[in-house]
């Protein structure tokens, strides 16, 4: 039987964050860019884009937008969230569920994940994770 595959796609607006400022914190983000990035990614927009398994994301804040693009099961090259080149490899956690794990590609630091779950409420979980800090943002469709 062929596995359903979630469908991501559409608008999205953030609901509630936990521990962004933390996050960035444990990444070595300096004081003044971390409370620009906290206000600026308080309320982001999010817009996936998906055909099967693969998945183009982009993120907007009034400071910058970010564009990802990827194929679950596929490695590709992005940045963390602070900005450092690292290697990407996403997987089926659950059904509903993506997992990442990220390499730094040169450099040492924290190691760094997302996560990005659809719920059976409709909303978009995305968890971001630095060493043993854990960001939680949920999204709900736009």
């Amino acid at each position: 039987m062929e596995r359903k595959i979630p469908d991501f796609s559409g608008k999205w607006k953030m609901k509630t964050s936990e521990h962004f400022e933390d996050l960035l914190r444990t990444l070595g983000v300096n004081v003044f860019v971390r409370k620009i990035a906290v206000a600026a990614a308080s309320s982001p927009s999010v817009e996936i884009s998906q055909e099967g398994e693969t998945l183009s994301i982009q993120t907007s804040t009034s400071v910058r937008t970010t564009q990802v693009s990827f194929t679950v099961g596929q490695s590709f090259d992005e940045t963390t969230v602070d900005g450092r080149p690292c290697t990407s490899f996403p997987k089926w956690e659950t059904d509903n569920k993506i997992s990442c794990e990220q390499t730094l590609q040169k450099g040492e630091g924290p190691k760094t994940a997302w996560t990005r779950e659809l719920t059976d409420h409709g909303e978009l979980i995305l968890t971001m994770r630095a060493g043993d800090v854990v960001c939680t943002r949920v999204y709900e469709r736009a």
